[in-house]
């Protein structure tokens, strides 16, 4: 079963995938056996057709099947091409081609996005849910650069301090640490978390971390205006609009807005996250959480620091 980032790229795999079968069962067509012989040493040859309503398709496409594609190009309201959907989807059927088409490698676990492929901000937002080893350090003032939370006898990351060694490897807000120096945290509330990380050596800190198990992506394709349709205040997402990309994918109101093609956006101004969407290419992830469990989180920790420390920095793939 195919599983792909949003309901555009299903879609339009579906149609694709109609399409080249189509076509391929036409090239694999047999000779009907109600064709009469002109004589015994002569072969079959087809006769035409009984007359019918015209189909609303071409029974023998052009060699470069183009004419299949209008329905495409304007699906959704998005700009899809034979080439942006032949090199991104996967075991494509070469019809009129003597070779192969090479599928593309699988996206995201195996993820299947013809259309979404070609965002790295896919890849950036990915969230797995699983557990990594991370290898921390300390910096010249003994600092790590993180703060947690405590939230239902787990420890959470809240805020990852740009430049800092937790930044540097990788960690990111809604991580929940599990281990330190194989020591269970399990229980462990914020005080005591952050009593642990001052009094772990400047190096080799071994970390075992869960990847955000609060946060989920949804991958969106603005339409013809640009825009991908949800409403978001204070980054909360509060007004879906009907129809819209956002509709269609599952958008939810009463969710925080934490990354946008997987830029951390907290403690940015509602401007500058709509300028980061606006520059983000056609194709938009976004990673939120339900307010709620954001809210409480983030309870106690002073605004300002959010705002002036938060690594707000693009990653590399």
């Amino acid at each position: 079963m195919s599983v792909y980032p949003s309901l555009e790229d299903m879609k339009v795999d579906q149609l694709t995938r109609a399409q080249l079968a189509y076509m391929a069962a036409e090239q694999r067509q047999p000779v009907p056996s109600s064709v009469a012989l002109k004589n015994e040493s002569e072969s079959l040859a087809p006769s035409p057709p009984p007359p019918s309503a015209p189909l609303p398709y071409p029974v023998n496409p052009p060699q470069n099947f183009s004419a299949l594609y209008p329905s495409l190009n304007d699906y959704m309201g998005l700009d899809l091409t034979p080439q942006l959907v032949a090199a991104n989807i996967t075991n494509a059927v070469a019809v009129s081609q003597p070779t192969q088409i090479a599928p593309v490698p699988p996206l995201n676990h195996g993820l299947v996005a013809p259309i979404s492929g070609v965002s790295a901000g896919l890849r950036r937002a990915e969230v797995s849910h699983g557990i990594r080893e991370v290898n921390l350090c300390k910096d010249r003032n003994g600092k790590i650069g993180l703060k947690v939370k405590d939230v239902n006898k787990g420890v959470f990351i809240i805020l990852v301090q740009r430049n800092s060694p937790a930044a540097m490897a990788g960690l990111r807000f809604g991580d929940q640490i599990l281990q330190v120096n194989n020591v269970n945290v399990a229980g462990y509330d914020s005080d005591k978390m952050h009593d642990v990380l001052r009094k772990c050596p400047n190096n080799n800190i071994i970390v075992a971390v869960r990847d955000r198990p609060f946060e989920r992506t949804i991958t969106m394709h603005k339409g013809s205006g640009g825009h991908i349709g949800f409403l978001f205040k204070n980054g909360k997402i509060f007004s879906i609009v009907k129809d819209s990309s956002a509709a269609r994918n599952g958008v939810l109101t009463d969710h925080h807005l934490l990354e946008v093609n997987g830029q951390n956006v907290i403690g940015l101004k509602d401007k500058n996250i709509t300028e980061i969407v606006s520059q983000g290419g056609d194709v938009i992830t976004i990673t939120i959480m339900p307010s709620f469990i954001y809210e409480h989180m983030m309870k106690h920790i002073a605004t300002f620091l959010v705002k002036e420390q938060m690594d707000h920095s693009i990653k590399d793939l």
